[in-house]
């Protein structure tokens, strides 16, 4: 007993120290500004990427919301239906605790800055524990520490996506893979904890943390030959995810819009361990140069570092020359390395990238497409791996060298070559978090919107999604009304389109619903719509962005251009294989334009001869509408693509 006792408090104290060099990490990196609960403008602006400005407005919309079950249920996005923050990325662990204290909390708060200093404290803490499983001596485990706290990927993903920086996620499941493979059992209620909390923090971190807690299951129950148990664990800690799932409404209404972009996009380049280069052009290595990287291979970033690397190169020219010892310690754990293998495909994907260039696209059922999308960003499925890799470095180091003090040597030296490589990064973030203004600027500066802000209590989205949706959907959770414009990561999709199509609707039958402004994105919806609500509406495009329908209100301001008779007539902005934003590309010389064929434009071509722009007219010389909703006009012109973007005047 005495023993165990000492044990735990060993682990307990490497796990205490491990927390201080967390949360000193992120001290040195980001000092105290992210803690300033009610210093909001690093998210609002949208530090490092606007994806923070998603999240942080997901919150602002469920601190709004009225309490109840399931919870982080927020009533103003995807309005009606309401959505859950787990679909802001919000999250739901987080937001459903403040939401409880929200009396208690000041106007402004934020806890986006504090669940990122956790993530660094428990970094620290579970990357103590998983080493304390090789080594005792405290300041080994320390040293071995660092190169986990300053992690890349970690790095890479603080204040881009604060969900995705919960890496200790990853090391407490190691952590307990480990020590239970070492003790024979697969049920711990820590493992437990971590799998139901899991998805409450983002549901990615859900299939990495099943991957290893199977791959422990899968090799206790072969090593006792008692699956039995080990099934029921398994699927006793689904029984919770799923329940904390439910509790944080991830599972209320459909989740099926958002996943345009399918799995094989955001795949892991085949270069990303030694490919020194993110979305943005920080600086990851003072040696290694940057390579190419093709499609959305930048959110699969999986840089090790050159510290790691070098390790890396070591160990596998011992195990190339150990090869037996190798192939029995990967026998030991064959379900470990089955899952990684499974997740490293997962990540490379069905499309398979080197450098620039996509060497093969694998062809899949549409099924499994679908289902893979769920997880379309898939290189972040190769953390697992990526921390093992990690870990395999510092162990082989604890193992091979000869004492004590070579090993202190030889992991100092390790994160020494680490910190000095990728320290142009640390430095860059550190700077433009300690340096980043307390004012952002919003394309939102209309005094438009000060005015709608007072008259609407739902601003309504009629189709696709509106520039600026994440400035807009925060404009609207300030001034405290609704909106349905998709912002959120998932959405329920059937139900949207049926709302929009209602919707359009009953404003063609001159019925707009009370308190709603309405945005269009497409140009001849929004004609057809003016023309039947011009009378009753403010119908106008706003800043040259936003076409907008405002049902009752008086504006004069200069930034609108009103539909009526002194309405531009512009080309169609579109595309496809045939049409280069409104010009026909079939065969030169390009004449032929597209129009919307609606009552507006049909008034503004019947019996023209010309229309001109820049004070030039150009001839009309056939009008063509036998494809319907469509008007292609035939000029007497060069080159059609000089009247892209231009205000055009239609001439007797």
């Amino acid at each position: 007993m005495s023993a165990l006792s000492n044990k735990s408090r060993a682990s307990w104290l490497r796990f205490a120290f491990g927390c201080l060099l967390g949360a000193a990490t992120f001290l040195l990196l980001y000092g105290t500004t992210p803690l300033d609960v009610t210093n909001d403008a690093w998210l609002r602006g949208g530090f490092v990427e606007k994806d923070c400005i998603q999240h942080y407005t997901g919150w602002l919309f469920y601190r709004q919301s009225k309490l109840g079950l399931p919870l982080c249920t927020a009533d103003g996005i995807n309005w009606p239906q309401g959505l859950s923050v787990a679909f802001t990325d919000s999250i739901p662990l987080f937001a459903a605790l403040f939401r409880l204290l929200s009396p208690l909390l000041p106007g402004t708060f934020q806890y986006f800055g504090l669940f990122s200093f956790l993530c660094y404290a428990l970094q620290g803490g579970f990357a103590a524990l998983l080493l304390g499983l090789f080594v005792q001596k405290l300041p080994l485990v320390l040293l071995g520490t660092v190169p986990f706290v300053f992690s890349p990927i970690l790095v890479e993903r603080t204040f881009r996506h604060p969900s995705l920086a919960a890496h200790f996620l990853i090391l407490a499941a190691l952590y307990y893979y480990i020590r239970g493979r070492r003790e024979r059992r697969c049920f711990f209620p820590g493992l437990f904890a971590l799998n139901c909390l899991t998805i409450g923090v983002h549901p990615y971190f859900v299939p990495i943390t099943y991957a290893l807690t199977a791959a422990l299951a899968l090799e206790c129950a072969a090593a006792s030959r008692k699956p039995l148990p080990c099934l029921g664990s398994v699927a006793g800690n689904l029984a919770g995810t799923v329940a904390v799932g439910w509790l944080f409404g991830l599972f209320t209404g459909s989740a099926s819009g958002g996943s345009e972009v399918e799995y094989g996009y955001f795949g892991m380049n085949l270069n990303a361990l030694w490919n020194p280069t993110s979305r943005w052009s920080t600086v990851w290595s003072r040696v290694l140069p940057v390579q190419n990287q093709t499609g959305g291979n930048y959110d699969a970033f999986n840089y090790l570092g050159l510290g790691v690397l070098l390790a890396g190169i070591v160990l596998l020219v011992w195990s190339a020359v150990h090869w037996r010892q190798t192939l029995a310690l990967w026998r030991r754990h064959w379900a470990l390395v089955l899952v990684c293998l499974c997740l490293t495909v997962f990540a490379v994907s069905n499309v398979v990238t080197a450098n620039g260039a996509t060497l093969f696209t694998l062809p899949l059922p549409h099924v499994l497409v679908r289902l893979a999308t769920t997880f379309r960003s898939s290189g972040r499925l190769f953390w697992p791996v990526y921390y093992l890799i990690f870990l395999s470095c510092l162990v082989f180091l604890l193992r091979r060298l000869p004492s004590v003090r070579w090993a202190a040597l030889g992991l100092a030296a390790l994160a020494a070559v680490q910190l000095w490589d990728i320290s142009p990064a640390l430095l860059t973030r550190s700077r433009e978090m300690r340096q980043y203004q307390t004012e952002y600027q919003t394309p939102l500066i209309s005094a438009f919107w000060q005015q709608a802000a007072g008259q609407y209590q739902h601003i309504l989205s009629l189709d696709g999604l509106q520039e600026e949706p994440l400035f807009l959907a925060l404009w609207a959770a300030d001034n405290g009304l609704t909106t349905n414009d998709p912002f959120a990561a998932r959405w329920d999709e059937a139900a949207l389109a049926a709302q929009r199509q209602q919707q359009i609707d009953s404003l063609l039958a001159g019925q707009p619903q009370e308190g709603c402004l309405y945005l269009v994105q497409d140009e001849g919806l929004f004609l057809q719509l003016a023309e039947v609500l011009q009378d009753q509406a403010l119908c106008a495009k706003l800043d040259d962005t936003w076409y907008i329908i405002a049902p009752g209100m008086n504006y004069d301001g200069g930034d609108v251009q009103r539909y009526g008779d002194a309405y531009p007539l512009r080309i169609c902005d579109y595309t496809d294989s045939l049409w280069d934003h409104g010009v026909l590309t079939r065969e030169a010389p390009y004449q032929t334009v597209l129009f919307y064929d609606c009552a507006f434009t049909r008034r503004r071509l019947e019996g023209m001869q010309a229309l001109r722009a820049d004070g030039v007219d150009y001839p009309i010389l056939n009008v063509d509408d036998k494809d319907a909703g469509w008007l292609m006009v035939t000029l007497d012109i060069p080159d059609a693509h000089t009247l892209q973007g231009k205000e055009l005047e239609s001439i007797a």
